[in-house]
């Protein structure tokens, strides 16, 4: 039989385990979405001066 302290040990284990890899499929989901908001700032910038260039050649 498992005594109530080596399944309270146990417990803590399991939800420690758990936890861990979800903070790391978090951090992985946040760590794309930055690199995602880089590439759109970059595009935007790009997109803003090749309309400021159209603009200058008229």
């Amino acid at each position: 039989m498992i005594s109530k302290k080596n399944l309270s040990l146990l417990t803590l284990l399991v939800i420690l385990a758990v936890s861990s890899a979800g903070c790391e499929v978090v951090g992985g989901i946040f760590r794309a979405g930055m690199w995602v908001g880089v590439i759109m700032v970059a595009l935007i910038v790009v997109v803003i001066f090749w309309i400021m260039g159209k603009m200058r050649r008229r």
